[in-house]
């Protein structure tokens, strides 16, 4: 049995900054084990190429969450990366921190050094940012390269236009002093070629010769020994594959993002008691918070058709596609270098809110029923918008003691009141801006949900219809004090109750952030590493200014 220093459970983005922090030190062993393979697929490294990567079982674990009453009992598609980089390498690239609020919520919640001041620097010292940006709070020489879109649209600049109309700012960096405004999006996107974990920080620690890395590892349980953490057991070929165990004589760190990492942790007989018993696995350490807290952003979309001018889904067929193939051979340019998502409005419900609390975006494109991953054929173009902290919560549980059958995840959607009265505030603003006036010589006739929804209720029903995930799934290994009943790990990502066992990744999240997930996964785990090499965290950075 090989014995390592540190056993990282995934590769995905919180697992790929961990291995090349930690295999720093070259007197260290790292050992990460991914259940995907390489990150090998052409689709994956051209920025457009996430359309086929997200329905590719090879890549994509491709989770169903179940159906509930404001789904219209719908399940609905819960894409995560199978492969090195896991979600950072089938994700739309978006590169958006969230709210200096979000942080700070997270230490007045008994969390100490997860305050706003705290985590900048390590967003900082990951970032290599090209664009626009303050020193203060933008960082130049990490391994991450953040750029701004190198392609306009004149539905885009209407949009801006259009929003600037109703009193919403232009915002030069949403990343910076305060995120409220309209922009372009910042993605992780670079001389049009994705920029995942893996190729920032992975790929280069792995021609390190104390970092081993294993694909096509299915982890199978967490091993014990009494309240200690002592290696991991997994699979290689599938569930009839061998199966191998290995040591890890300071820690096992687990990184399998928000579904996997609570689905080890109760496999592993870590979880509520009830739960655990249930499926047959004796208790072997008994924490009732593994799996629960669990949130996500629920976006409804309105879709426009437009006239007098063409959009990306006329782009993406006959002569017209093989010229931006071309394109993006030769140049590294056009649509194939995009990202799905190519501005981000940030506003507030109602005028009393006293920072954002409504996340939109906008592309002109449009997909089929609503739904990203399939381009219409008829010119179109978009606005999604969703509640940036939404209250409902929802959990994820073992379906059964087989390690490689799917978990139950039930995200729970609008279950609160407080969620739907803030995502109607989110569609009537979506629509006010599709029909503005700089974008009236282009808008023809809302698609959907249609002129002719216009009550709450059915504005709710539309948002049954056809909201969907946007694939932001957070807090269901909650970090908080001993004191918090559904804390799973402590504020040094510790397991409580437990040595040797750490979880780093979007799941330690306590509250949702205001953003997508990607960048603060990876600012968990730069944190993480200076927490478990024991090494001095960085200076919080003093602020004039926290919005």
């Amino acid at each position: 049995m090989k014995t390592f220093d540190y056993v990282i459970v995934g590769a995905g983005s919180a697992g790929c900054v961990l291995a090349n922090r930690l295999s720093e030190d070259p007197r260290t062993s790292v050992l990460v084990l991914e259940a995907g393979p390489r990150d090998w697929h052409p689709y994956i490294h051209i920025p457009a190429g996430f359309i086929k990567t997200f329905y590719d079982r090879r890549l994509n674990w491709l989770y169903e969450m179940e159906p509930s009453q404001w789904t219209g009992g719908r399940k609905i598609l819960a894409p995560r990366g199978k492969t090195l980089g896991g979600s950072s390498s089938i994700n739309g690239h978006i590169y958006n921190r969230g709210q200096p609020f979000d942080f700070n919520t997270w230490a007045q919640m008994g969390n100490r050094g997860w305050g706003y001041a705290d985590v900048l620097p390590y967003f900082r010292r990951m970032e290599r940012r090209l664009g626009a940006g303050e020193d203060t709070y933008r960082g130049k020489d990490g391994e991450l390269t953040v750029t701004d879109i190198g392609w306009t649209h004149p539905l885009c600049e209407a949009f801006i236009q259009g929003a600037v109309e109703m009193g919403i700012p232009r915002n030069p960096d949403y990343n910076g002093v305060r995120q409220e405004g309209v922009s372009y999006a910042q993605r992780t996107i670079h001389n049009g070629r994705r920029v995942s974990a893996a190729v920032a920080f992975l790929h280069p620690a792995m021609k390190r010769p104390n970092l081993d890395v294993v694909t096509g590892a299915h982890a199978t349980r967490i091993d014990l020994d009494g309240d200690r953490a002592v290696g991991i057991t997994y699979r290689v070929g599938g569930p009839d594959g061998e199966e191998i165990s290995v040591r890890a004589g300071r820690e096992v760190i687990l990184s399998g993002g928000t579904f996997n990492s609570p689905q080890l942790l109760l496999l592993s007989g870590i979880g509520p008691p009830e739960h655990l018993q249930q499926q047959g696995i004796a208790v072997r350490h008994a924490l009732r918070g593994v799996g629960e807290n669990l949130k996500d952003h629920y976006a409804p979309r309105f879709v426009a058709r437009v006239k007098n001018i063409d959009t990306i889904n006329e782009r993406v067929r006959g002569l017209r596609l093989a010229r931006e193939v071309a394109t993006w051979m030769f140049a590294r340019k056009g649509i194939l270098a995009l990202s799905p998502t190519l501005i981000y409005c940030f506003w507030r419900s109602e005028p009393s809110v006293p920072i954002s609390d409504l996340q939109l975006t906008f592309t002109p494109a449009s997909y089929m029923e609503g739904v990203q991953g399939q381009l219409e054929r008829l010119p179109g173009m978009t606005v999604a918008s969703w509640q940036q902290r939404p209250d409902s919560r929802g959990f994820v549980r073992l379906r059964s003691s087989n390690p490689f059958e799917a978990p139950i995840i039930q995200p729970n959607y609008l279950a609160e009141e407080s969620d739907r009265r803030i995502l109607l505030a989110g569609m009537k603003l979506a629509r006010r801006l599709l029909a503005s006036r700089p974008l009236q010589p282009y808008y023809d006739y809302e698609d959907f949900p249609g002129p002719q929804v216009q009550s709450d209720d059915e504005l709710l029903g539309a948002a049954k219809q056809r909201g969907t995930t946007t694939f932001h799934p957070s807090g269901t290994c909650r970090m908080g004090p001993r004191t918090d009943p559904l804390a799973v790990v402590d504020d040094q990502l510790r397991v409580h109750g437990l040595t040797g066992l750490r979880v780093v990744d979007a799941s330690i999240m306590p509250t949702m952030l205001s953003a997508n997930l990607n960048a603060a996964t990876m600012m968990i785990a730069d944190r993480a590493s200076d927490m478990i090499r024991g090494k001095g965290l960085l200076e919080p950075i003093a602020l004039r200014e926290s919005a």
